[in-house]
């Protein structure tokens, strides 16, 4: 020990007492009663954590008693009983310390329990922590897929509201509550608020070519010919699941082709190219009028372009018409962006200069010189240079790209723009989240506020729901910028108001406007509030996202989603391989459940090094 017993034993006691008067008294209207005991020990929390105690943290380690370290859900119980045991090694048989029930080391993780429960579902069989799926779009017209959801392990849908509308919405709700009564369990519907997510306007189209590619190796050997699809002209979609290129021609030379019948053409290179028709069996069973077309070397198509058939009968035809290629402008560390607060088209102005337009000009116009901006998830970033404002017309922001692939990239439409160092004078309840609120009322347990940076946001979303009788509605508070992680104890506080509320750690926004070196120690810190204040937290974004969208995991994924356990939910996004994506991680969740709890580890008997045995 660095200090003698009585020194250490004075400083605990210092410190209870602080702790002890850190907690408010407060209107019975501003904390639910459910909350109240809650509440309180977040205060505790709080209080404890503004004091550096590593110092001390070594001494009561030293003596063998607790270090405080897990004492997030019962702060006064955990400070009493070392008050306790320190007065016990000093002599003092007395016990002056008076018992606070509603903080007992059981009540902490009951209470949390309870409020998960009543929040997020019952507790799910062989694991404690939920699993909540993103429904991709084809979920509204496909019950089977909801229903596989569901059977692997599925207990919290979410429905984004940035996507569909209420029709497509009402649907995956409906397949959500059928698929649950039909195996016999309850899966809870949350919808997701869109919020004023910032986004990068509208790019100038690109040309409209259609390119066929084959797949070469290292040394640009063909290994298997480049694949396409050709569909009649004025077809009313041109994206396919399998990614394949959709070129329309002729009615009349679509409706010739046969498999095995080879077409010639000349393509935007003027380069000779043989086209061979390897498939006709979706046009045969008319499932979507498709032919599979095959090319052993790299064709580009362009409306206009004459196709001549081999066939005897010599017939042939022209491309229709091309949907131009999605607009991009390409950025590279140095280059210059004019980030303009209107719906201006995005080009570039010179070799190292662009435009483009944001999506929400109240994000422009709160920019300072000096201010940091970040583009597509931080896959681009850079400094604010000056910043130009026009009375009556768009505010202009000159940043000054500093980081970048070493390559340079492309920037596209629609993709997120963050600006961590400002105050974006706009509500997290947007005028269409109000609106959207509507159906989540109807078809939703619970719904999720984006984007939340202050406690009023909380307040406005509370006076939204009961304003309209909806009080029972559960509220998820998604933390995905600094100024909602700076202002979390106050919006915890005023969220418990509400009786079922829980937060989302939204790491991806998170991690750009934190900076992806702090979001572990973010991440923790949110863990640590949310324990303290009993309430429930779902580990949001790209868990096991390779998996899900490759059907192959990495091996840091997994370590990922092993930690997540210690949150109460997690949630996976979409993707072709998401079934497998929710097998896999109950599977995880449920051998992380046998090891920890939170933060403590669970000394369950190990068999790993057994001379029998591998790992269990």
């Amino acid at each position: 020990m660095s200090r003698n017993l009585g020194d250490v034993l004075r400083e605990v006691e210092e410190l209870r007492s602080m702790v002890h008067s850190a907690t408010h008294d407060r209107p019975a209207d501003e904390v639910h009663p459910s909350h109240r005991p809650s509440v309180d020990n977040l205060d505790h929390f709080v209080a404890m954590r503004s004091c550096d105690l590593r110092e001390l943290q070594n001494d009561l380690a030293s003596l063998g008693l607790s270090s405080l370290g897990r004492s997030e859900a019962h702060v006064l119980a955990t400070l009493d009983a070392v008050l306790r045991a320190l007065r016990s090694l000093t002599g003092d048989v007395s016990d002056a310390v008076e018992d606070e029930p509603d903080h007992g080391f059981a009540a902490g993780p009951r209470l949390l329990a309870r409020k998960t429960h009543a929040l997020l579902g019952p507790t799910p069989e062989g694991r404690t922590t939920r699993i909540m799926v993103t429904l991709p779009s084809e979920a509204a017209d496909s019950s089977e897929m909801v229903e596989g959801f569901v059977r692997a392990g599925m207990n919290v849908a979410r429905i984004n509201c940035a996507h569909d509308g209420p029709d497509a919405w009402s649907k995956m709700a409906g397949h959500v509550r059928r698929a649950a009564s039909k195996q016999g369990t309850e899966v809870r519907v949350l919808m997701d608020l869109a919020g004023p997510k910032l986004r990068t306007g509208p790019m100038a189209p690109g040309p409209a070519v259609a390119k066929v590619k084959p797949r070469r190796d290292v040394f640009g050997r063909v290994l298997a010919p480049g694949k396409g699809v050709f569909v009649p002209d004025g077809a009313t979609t041109m994206d396919r699941a399998d990614g394949l290129p959709v070129i329309p021609i002729d009615r009349q030379l679509f409706d010739n082709l046969r498999a095995g019948q080879v077409l010639h053409l000349r393509d935007t290179r003027d380069a000779e190219r043989t086209i061979v028709i390897v498939d006709t069996a979706e046009r045969d069973l008319d499932l979507c009028e498709a032919v599979v077309i095959e090319s052993a070397r790299t064709t580009y198509f362009t409306e206009g372009m004459r196709l001549e058939s081999d066939h005897p009968s010599a017939f042939g035809g022209l491309v229709g018409t091309l949907p131009p290629a999605p607009g991009f402008v390409r950025l590279a560390v140095g280059h210059v962006v004019e980030l303009v607060g209107s719906s201006v088209v995005g080009e570039a102005l010179a070799a190292d200069r662009v435009r483009i337009g944001c999506t929400l000009p109240e994000a422009v116009a709160a920019l300072q010189v000096g201010h940091r901006v970040f583009f597509d998830d931080g896959a681009f970033g850079g400094f604010v240079e000056a910043v130009h404002r026009i009375p009556g017309g768009p505010c202009t922001a000159v940043v000054r790209i500093t980081s970048a692939p070493p390559a340079g990239g492309k920037l596209k439409a629609e993709k997120g723009i963050n600006v961590p160092d400002s105050h974006v004078p706009v509500p997290a309840l947007t005028e269409r989240d109000r609106r959207d609120l509507d159906s989540a009322t109807l078809l939703a347990d619970i719904v999720a506020l984006s984007f939340v940076r202050h406690p009023d946001d909380v307040t406005l979303l509370q006076h939204a729901l009961s304003s309209d009788g909806h009080d029972h509605m559960g509220i998820v508070l998604k933390i995905e910028t600094v100024q909602g992680f700076q202002h979390l104890p106050e919006i915890l506080r005023v969220a418990m108001r509400t009786e079922r509320v829980g937060v989302m750690i939204a790491r991806g926004d998170l991690a750009v406007e934190a900076g992806y070196e702090r979001l572990a120690e973010v991440q923790e810190e949110i863990l640590w509030l949310c324990e303290a204040a009993h309430l429930p937290v779902i580990w949001a974004t790209e868990v096991l996202d390779t998996l899900a969208r490759t059907g192959t995991p990495s091996r840091s994924e997994i370590t990922d989603a092993a930690m997540s356990e210690r949150a109460e939910c997690v949630m996976l996004n979409k993707g072709p391989h998401i079934v497998r994506a929710i097998l896999t991680l109950h599977d995880i969740l449920h051998r992380m459940a046998e090891h920890q709890s939170k933060k403590r580890q669970l000394l369950r008997p190990l068999r790993s090094w057994a001379t029998t045995s591998g790992p269990d």
